[in-house]
């Protein structure tokens, strides 16, 4: 591990963010021209100390999960972040997928726009890589899981705790629109073996699933009405929008509710109770 080319490049890169392009005030008072050490650990969710052991060429080689934070929390391209890891001497991740995933700047940029909606970016096969503030006291927090079970539309399959989420009555339908999208996704990656080896193992594990995909009803979920059963509010209903990346591998996906409605109000209430309410038992995210 190169220690201090790796400090150097995260100066370089925080030194060109401004707070303004990553969703944070811009006070009177500052004295870089860029983002401050403390800031990037705040974006990335790391330790202040952690961080400025980082950029003084000090501590311990930073893991992948690490990597893939700073990589967001600066903004970096594609290449740069390949670079970032080939400094920390880490093998690159895949590019798409899992919690180590290269989140599309784009969609990351639009996600640091919308302070006052849940949203969150997921891959297309519904794993969530980041969320904002309010997603999270929606939807609550992804698993640390990896592999299939990180997949929403896996765990929606093989484990009922994922479907708590939803009122009772809502299952067949996110049922019938999951399959649905799942086989536009199959098709379009065209014998991809990750998504292979998980229709497979649905197929032998829910029979509702090996159902639903014999009836080969395809459509991308672009936008949908859903209820959302939250353990403070009560049932939210709200609409839910997704804008694609250009390969479709990634989507932004965010939750809104008409002006003046009974859940507009509840959006404000969650922003003001946060996930302070949100118990132990919460299901995972949702996509």
């Amino acid at each position: 591990m190169n220690h201090s080319a790796l400090a150097a490049f995260l100066r370089s890169r925080r030194d060109r963010i401004r707070p303004a392009d990553v969703g944070l005030p811009t006070g009177p008072r500052r004295r870089v021209p860029g983002l401050r050490r403390e800031e990037v650990a705040q974006l990335a969710g790391l330790s202040a100390d952690y961080y400025t052991e980082l950029e003084g060429s000090r501590g311990a080689q930073p893991s992948a999960q690490v990597l893939a934070a700073l990589a967001r929390a600066l903004r970096l391209t594609g290449d740069e972040r390949d670079h970032l890891f080939h400094l920390a001497d880490r093998p690159l991740p895949p590019a798409a997928h899992g919690p180590t995933a290269h989140v599309q700047p784009g969609l990351l940029g639009l996600l640091d726009q919308l302070t006052a909606t849940p949203a969150q970016v997921i891959t297309d096969l519904h794993e969530v890589l980041v969320q904002n503030p309010l997603a999270v006291a929606l939807v609550g927090r992804p698993p640390a899981q990896r592999g299939p079970r990180a997949s929403l539309a896996y765990r929606w399959f093989t484990d009922p705790a994922s479907r708590t989420l939803y009122p009772p009555e809502d299952h067949a339908h996110h049922s019938r629109v999951l399959v649905a999208d799942l086989q536009a996704v199959a098709a379009k990656r065209g014998g991809d073996p990750e998504v292979t080896a998980m229709v497979t193992a649905l197929r032998r594990l829910s029979p509702e699933f090996a159902a639903l995909w014999d009836t080969h009803d395809v459509a991308l979920r672009r936008t949908d009405h859903k209820r959302i059963a939250h353990p403070a509010l009560g049932v939210i209903e709200l609409d839910c929008h997704s804008l694609f990346s250009e390969d479709g591998r990634q989507r932004l996906l965010w939750f809104d509710a008409p002006p003046d409605t009974e859940a507009a109000e509840q959006l404000r209430l969650l922003s003001v109770i946060g996930t302070q309410d949100m118990t132990p038992t919460r299901p995972p995210a949702g996509g």
